[in-house]
C-alpha cells in the first residue's frame, strides 16, 4: 500500500543545507496501523507530509497504491489524495463557515462520493455527534471538533488514514476517547492507518511502530496482527 525508498527531505537555511530525512526505507501493508514516533524535531511530521504526498522528497521515491506520487504534479498528487487519503489534524482543521454536518459532506461531496450526506449523517452519528449536525466548530468543544474531523476523514472512505498528533490538542480522557473511535473506525473499515504520535500509549495499539532519530529510522518494529489485536483488546478492557 505504501513504500518509501531511499528518502531524503534537505531543506536550505541561512545557515547552510539542513537535512531533515535521509536515507528512510519502509513499507506499509494494506490495513496495518503504524506509529511513526521520535522525540521533537526527528522528522516525523515531514516523514507524514511526503509519505501523504503533501510535500516532495529532496530524493527518493514514494509509492502509493502502487503509484510512484514523486513524479507527479501537485494537482496530479490533490487528485491521488482526493481518491485514496483521508487526513485528521491535530488542529482540527475544520472550516468554521460550515456546519459540522457541511463540514464532513465537503470533501465527499469534492470527491463525487455518491450520497454525501447519508454518508455524513452515519459517520457523525457514529462519533456521537448526530445531535450536533447544525452546529458550527466554534460551538462545539475540542474534543467534539476532533470527532467532527474523524467522521469528515473516514466519510470519504480512504484506503489511507493519516493522523498526525490527533490527539495532541486535547485532555487525557477526551484523547482516550477519540484513540478508541479512531481504532474502532479504522478496524470497521479496514483502512491503512499512518499516525504520528508522541504518545506511547497510542503507538502500542499499532502493529508496526517505526521510530526516528535525527531524521533516521533507529527502529521498525512489526507485531503480529493477534499480538496487536490482544493489546488492543486488554487496553479497552
Amino acid at each position: 500500500m505504501i513504500i518509501a525508498k531511499n528518502l531524503e527531505k534537505n531543506v536550505d537555511t541561512s545557515e547552510g543545507q539542513l537535512c531533515i530525512l535521509k536515507g528512510i526505507d519502509l513499507e506499509i501493508k494494506h490495513g496495518e496501523t503504524v506509529a511513526i514516533v521520535g522525540s521533537s524535531g526527528s522528522g516525523k511530521s515531514t516523514l507524514l507530509g511526503l509519505l501523504a504526498g503533501l510535500d516532495v522528497p529532496s530524493h527518493g521515491a514514494i509509492f502509493l497504491d502502487g503509484e510512484d506520487i514523486t513524479l507527479l504534479t501537485e494537482d496530479e498528487r490533490a487528485e491521488v489524495r482526493a481518491r485514496l487519503v483521508g487526513f485528521v489534524f491535530q488542529s482540527f482543521q475544520l472550516l468554521p463557515s460550515l456546519t459540522a454536518l457541511e463540514n464532513v459532506m465537503l470533501p465527499a461531496e469534492l470527491n463525487g462520493v455518491s450520497g454525501a450526506r447519508a454518508l455524513a449523517e452515519k459517520y457523525l452519528g457514529r462519533v456521537g455527534l448526530d445531535h450536533r449536525f447544525n452546529h458550527y466548530p466554534r460551538q462545539l468543544s475540542g474534543g467534539e471538533q476532533q470527532r467532527v474531523a474523524l467522521a469528515r476523514a473516514f466519510a470519504s472512505q480512504p484506503k489511507i488514514l493519516f493522523a498526525d498528533e490527533p490527539t495532541g490538542n486535547l485532555d487525557s480522557t477526551t484523547g482516550s476517547h477519540i484513540i478508541d473511535l479512531l481504532f474502532d473506525l479504522n478496524r470497521e473499515e479496514g483502512a491503512t492507518l499512518v499516525l504520528v504520535t508522541h504518545e506511547q500509549r497510542l503507538a502500542d495499539r499499532c502493529q508496526h511502530s517505526i521510530k526516528l532519530d535525527a531524521g533516521e529510522i533507529v527502529a521498525d518494529d512489526l507485531k503480529s496482527v493477534t499480538a496487536a489485536d490482544s493489546s488492543i483488546t486488554k487496553d479497552d478492557q
